[in-house]
């Protein structure tokens, strides 16, 4: 009975902070005939999807996260500062695509049956999938901006590359338009190794889930994508540490490890370096000064932006209120700079 009623609370409150947003809708598109990079092929990929307002107005294409979801990019953090009535992405005024990467939520993923057989899929697989629901799935002939959080981010680079006239504006946040490198891979590869070493995963024909991915996502969360002055301030000694660690190992951890692999291996062959000179539409990349992933002290971001027509970078300063890696998440510190990008002439 007692977890019943939590049950019951819980799923009160999260009604009370659900934002309505214009005319949303979900669906999931099938992709006939998908080859992936590898040349496998699918006859029909699942991509799952969120839409806000009239698809008449311009189109505007939100790209998530490792690990994340069309879903999750409705958060008040991100959509709530963003899409909102007023805001500088007003669903009343623009049509706002989220699709769901290849391998999480309702797109098609490993734990739908194929497991390890399921193609080995990157960044480019994701993006090809991506234009194909917008030009096909949803019959948009030309898209307003493309802007991308992380993962998101990485693709968004990819879309300026591959898709060069299709949109007017990119805005990629945390990250890089270089060869996946450093902290960023070495971190990726540890928490995939994790994984494949753990006994129970059993090369990924494991009848219960393993422990380990719940612990490596804990892991990547707060040792490179949290700020140093942020973290300092919730966890002053051990005991604030230790707690906010068992908070999240105690938490469910509902992701499947198959999953979890393939969705922090696809970054591997990340490198649209060479390619940044086809990039046609103007450019507002945002990081923050203490992304632990994206390190600006590199300085590999000036240089690749000078392979660009028209690009400028938003450097969000450190503080105690930033959150590394995760400040790009909250628009707050950045949606005033996207509105003065987009209004420019």
């Amino acid at each position: 009975m007692k977890k019943l009623l939590l049950a019951i609370l819980i799923s009160m409150s999260n009604l009370s902070y659900a934002i309505d947003y214009p005319s949303q809708k979900e669906g999931v598109w099938l992709a006939n005939d998908f080859q992936f990079h590898t040349g496998e092929r699918f006859k029909e990929l699942k991509i799952g999807y969120v839409t806000l307002g009239d698809p008449n107005n311009p189109a505007v294409l939100v790209l998530h996260g490792t690990a994340g979801s069309a879903k999750g990019m409705l958060n008040k953090d991100f959509g709530g500062d963003l899409f909102q009535a007023g805001q500088v992405l007003d669903a009343n005024k623009y049509f706002i695509i989220i699709p769901d990467a290849i391998g999480v939520s309702k797109s098609s993923k490993p734990s739908d049956g194929l497991k390890t057989q399921f193609p080995q899929y990157n960044y480019d697989d994701m993006v090809q999938a991506q234009f194909r629901l917008v030009s096909e799935g949803l019959g948009i002939k030309h898209l307003k901006l493309v802007i991308g959080n992380s993962m998101g981010g990485m693709q968004t680079w990819l879309w300026g590359t591959q898709y060069p006239q299709y949109m007017d504006y990119l805005v990629p946040l945390a990250s890089t338009p270089s060869v996946m490198s450093g902290r960023n891979w070495m971190m990726r590869r540890l928490i995939t190794q994790m994984v494949r070493q753990d006994p129970s995963w059993e090369n990924g024909n494991y009848t219960e889930q393993p422990k380990t991915p719940q612990l490596a996502s804990i892991f990547t969360a707060y040792i490179s994508s949290g700020s140093v002055r942020h973290l300092q301030i919730t966890a002053p000694n051990s005991e604030k540490a230790d707690a906010l660690i068992n908070e999240k190992l105690n938490t469910p951890f509902a992701v499947d490890a198959n999953d979890f692999l393939y969705q922090w291996e696809s970054s591997k062959d990340f490198n649209p370096g060479d390619q940044l000179e086809k990039i046609q539409a103007r450019v507002l990349a945002i990081n923050s000064a203490d992304d632990e992933r994206n390190p600006p002290e590199l300085g590999i971001m000036d240089k690749q932006l000078k392979k660009i027509k028209s690009a400028q970078l938003f450097l969000i300063p450190a503080s105690d209120q930033t959150l590394g890696h995760s400040t790009t998440g909250q628009a707050k510190w950045w949606k005033d700079s996207l509105k003065v990008f987009l209004e420019a002439r």
